[in-house]
């Protein structure tokens, strides 16, 4: 099993997501610079967090233009999964490989504490080590999370059953209050239609561990161990 995080000028939790894979794994993933224009055929794809390019112009949208992202749009459409997180969910909307944007949020203000998220979907590899309806624990960490669609498309997610995540109350219950940056029908992680990129602004990769405060994130990663394994 082998797998790749993405790292582009600004990436900050590349190393993080680098240690998760690695425990679930059992092998350190590659870490491919923005600027390679190839990659090597892996069985999962890792675009992590951070401030890609300064955040300049749109989040996300310079790094969506990188050399290695057409390597990544490839790979997802033979079924590779992908995984971005925060800035990596930035980068997957940008490219066009999800659906929706985000924009700033509606605190205009940066956002950096847990939040609860309720999981809608539990049968795809990012989620299998989930129930529906779980509630899990996990931060947050940006200041342009603001999730946002047209509402045809946003029906289409929904109909669809697009919506990995949703920012929650800890007993479950949707609410404004739970949401901690505007995002539109409290989304917090969103698939693509085959099931197999998954974009989401908490940070699943800083829950694996007692010692980080909790291991909230850890039934992703071992799902997609398990997952690419079969």
């Amino acid at each position: 099993m082998s797998a790749a995080v993405i790292v582009f000028p600004g990436s900050n939790c590349d190393r993080d997501i680098a240690v998760a894979l690695e425990a679930a794994l059992g092998t350190a993933p590659l870490m491919v610079w923005h600027g390679d224009s190839a990659l090597p055929g892996v069985d999962l794809i890792a675009v992590p967090g951070g401030f890609s390019y300064g955040d300049y112009l749109r989040s996300g949208a310079m790094a969506a233009n990188s050399p290695i992202m057409r390597e990544v749009v490839s790979h997802a459409g033979r079924g590779v999964p992908v995984l971005g997180i925060c800035n990596g969910f930035q980068v997957l909307t940008e490219c066009g490989l999800l659906p929706g944007v985000l924009m700033r949020n509606a605190s205009l203000k940066f956002v950096c504490r847990d939040v609860d998220l309720r999981v809608e979907r539990g049968n795809t590899a990012f989620t299998g080590g989930y129930k529906v309806g779980d509630v899990i624990r996990i931060p947050v960490a940006h200041h342009d999370g603001n999730y946002f669609t047209d509402p045809d498309t946003l029906k289409s997610i929904e109909d669809n059953d697009q919506v990995a995540f949703r920012y929650c109350e800890p007993d479950g219950t949707v609410s404004d209050a739970a949401n901690p940056n505007g995002s539109l029908a409290n989304i917090a992680g969103v698939l693509n239609g085959n099931g197999n990129v998954l974009g989401m602004m908490p940070h699943p990769e800083r829950l694996i561990d007692p010692l980080l405060g909790g291991t909230g994130g850890t039934p992703m990663f071992t799902a997609l161990a398990e997952a690419v394994a079969a």
